[in-house]
């Protein structure tokens, strides 16, 4: 909201109650001067709700707990009514006593002070040393003084934990139907209500309370639970002030609860009194006699994502665009804040004529790279199909890897094969060979054709011996994960792969039951998972059959072996004698090639002088010691 706004509003607020502000002065006068209290002033007759309306029928005040409040007031706004009230008492003193108002306003009563009235309940207004109630002064708490002059003003007491949501981009339309649902449910309920807001998209669970308050002609009060205090009276407190404000901002209190706060966020449900709490995050707590509502907040579909691009970008996408766009909405699974903070980013910075559906995409990446970040390692996938030195077979069945990820959208969303089932959309592949056949690099090659994030998983450090705990770890990884639509390559499948053999014991269960979720949430995934192992004989027949693609990759041969030698070396390298065709004959593989190659680099480079063969021996010996071979014919090789 603007300040013109603000202004216009705060003016509009303070122009009736400078009319009662004067009314109470005339009160004041006719108590001094002993003549009859004079009428009322008439309510305004555009007929909208004044601040002070509001607070009256928010906190059900009676008439004479009204003018309590606008007495309290009155000395705090007015000069003339703080030095009248100080004189009429007779001291210096301006605030109003209970004894002053029980005397000089009508409709008195005594119970508009008890412990239990509306006054003292909400702490509207505090009362001040004396030896009796009646002779207690009386202040107005700041934060409801701020609410009778319009002004937009937070408990100071609530910095930090709680705020007044501000307007949110405009969420999905799937989001903006469960927040309908949801105020329905609200309206026909007979209790309190708790909404429990859940799901993968952790960023829409805000929109979608901020849409179920305002279908219900209110705002969102955003509560962080992990600023909350420990049970006990502090959070009393906080409780008290989450629930006037709630009352005097017109808001439904929406909780951030992670795991951690669960405990603290029951004990705040138990004192809240707000008849309707919205509670974002995977909250499974006590609610104490209210009726619970959970939905879970899915992602946008990719459809959806492709309307959110059009409304977010400043002009419809066309061409390459439009193209970038409709993959960006397949492979990454972004909410309506990060597209339109994306969309921002990219028309601010984009220079006329750029290449934005590279840009674009490069943004999606890093948008996403956050949450997983912490979790795996992240490759830079650089290598190429040219750097792939495989059987023709291979290499196809590869591409066809390709074909699936890119392609998923269409077939299953356009041509409805995903409406048939749920299970096995997402796309799984399993590379086995012996160790530096290719089968890393093959996964650096598709992340790098598909243009998307690659993260290697080290299994045997995800696999715990806890019970639970190895499903725990893997959920993180994918749920992280889902956002961006990384390629996941899962190193050291042996570590959670073997055959399944009898069950002896609770252990072997739930092995069985690890690798059963690991399979499951490969199947759902949107991405492209990969397992590698070393042997495929370790891996159960039962599980293979879940895995879409299953890749043998073969130690190379003479020919695939003069291939790579002939790639092992960059065009700016130097070389002097040294003959890939010869080369050929060291039966090793793709990786011992890469790194002999290397090796002899840094040997050549040592010396001053261009890669030569005895570099290259020098670097084999070393790179055949490592791995506890027996020595070649080094002479065949050229090397001797």
């Amino acid at each position: 909201m603007s300040a013109v706004a603000e202004l216009t509003r705060a003016e509009r607020q303070f122009s009736p109650l400078v009319t009662e502000v004067a009314h109470v002065r005339a009160l004041l006068e006719a108590y001094r001067d002993g003549k009859p209290a004079p009428p009322a002033p008439r309510p305004l007759a555009d007929g909208r709700e004044t601040a002070l309306q509001h607070l009256e029928r928010e906190f059900a005040l009676s008439a004479f707990e009204r003018q309590i409040v606008l007495l309290a007031a009155a000395v705090e706004l007015d000069g003339g009514v703080a030095t009248l009230a100080a004189a009429v008492q007779g001291g210096d003193d301006p605030r109003p006593t209970f004894g002053l108002a029980l005397a000089a306003l009508p409709g008195a009563h005594w119970d508009a002070l008890a412990p239990g009235s509306p006054l003292r309940l909400w702490r509207l207004v505090s009362l001040g040393a004396g030896p009796t109630l009646a002779s207690r002064p009386l202040s107005l708490d700041e934060r409801v003084l701020h609410a009778l002059t319009g002004m937009p003003a937070l408990d100071e007491r609530l910095a930090g934990v709680a705020s007044l949501a501000p307007p949110r981009t405009q969420p999905a339309g799937s989001h903006r139907q469960l927040a309908a649902e949801l105020a329905r449910i609200v309206v026909a309920a007979d209790a309190p209500v708790v909404v429990g807001l859940g799901g993968d998209d952790v960023e829409a669970r805000g929109a979608v309370a901020g849409e179920l308050a305002r279908a219900l002609g209110a705002r969102a009060l955003a509560v962080r639970g992990s600023a909350l205090a420990a049970p006990g009276p502090d959070l009393a407190t906080q409780a008290l002030l989450v629930d006037r404000e709630a009352r005097l901002a017109g808001a439904v209190p929406v909780i951030d609860v992670d795991a951690a706060a669960e405990p603290v966020v029951a004990a705040l449900l138990g004192l809240l009194r707000a008849p309707l709490v919205v509670v974002a995050g995977d909250y499974a707590g006590r609610t104490d006699g209210r009726a619970r509502v959970h939905r879970p907040v899915r992602l946008p579909s990719p459809a959806e994502q492709r309307g959110l691009w059009s409304r977010a970008l400043a002009a419809p996408p066309a061409g390459e665009l439009a193209a970038a766009v409709a993959d960006v909405a397949q492979h990454y699974r972004l909410g309506a804040d990060a597209v339109d903070a994306i969309a921002r980013e990219l028309g601010a910075t984009q220079a006329p004529g750029g290449d934005g559906a590279t840009r674009l995409r490069r943004l999606c990446r890093e948008r996403t790279r956050a949450r997983l970040d912490d979790l795996a390692e992240r490759i830079d996938p650089g290598a190429t199909w040219d750097d792939l030195v495989l059987p023709a077979g291979h290499g196809e069945l590869l591409r066809e890897v390709v074909h699936h990820v890119r392609h998923r959208t269409q077939v299953y969303e356009h041509w409805g094969f995903g409406e048939r089932t749920s299970r096995g959309l997402g796309v799984s592949a399993l590379f086995a060979g012996e160790s530096g056949t290719g089968k890393t690099l093959a996964a650096e090659v598709l992340a790098h054709e598909l243009e998307l994030d690659l993260y290697r998983i080290d299994l045997s450090a995800t696999v715990s011996k806890y019970i639970g705990e190895t499903e725990k770890n893997l959920r993180r990884l994918f749920d992280a994960a889902e956002a961006g639509g990384a390629v996941l390559l899962f190193d050291e499948a042996d570590a959670l792969f073997a055959r399944r053999g009898e069950v002896k014991d609770s252990h072997d269960r739930y092995a069985n039951l690890e690798v059963a979720y690991l399979l499951q949430r490969m199947e759902s995934y949107r991405g492209l998972a990969i397992l590698t192992t070393n042997l495929r004989s370790n891996v159960d027949r039962a599980f293979l059959r879940r895995l879409r693609f299953v890749i043998q990759f073969p130690f190379p041969d003479v020919a695939e072996r003069q291939a790579m030698w002939q790639r092992a070396f960059p065009p700016a390298t130097p070389v002097e004698g040294i003959d890939p065709a010869r080369l050929a004959a060291l039966a090793v593989s793709g990786g011992s090639i890469r790194s002999i190659a290397l090796g002899a680099a840094f040997a050549a480079a040592h010396e001053g002088a261009p890669i030569r063969p005895e570099h290259v021996l020098r670097a084999a010996r070393l790179d055949f010691a490592k791995a506890e071979r027996a020595h070649p014919d080094w002479q065949a090789a050229g090397l001797a």
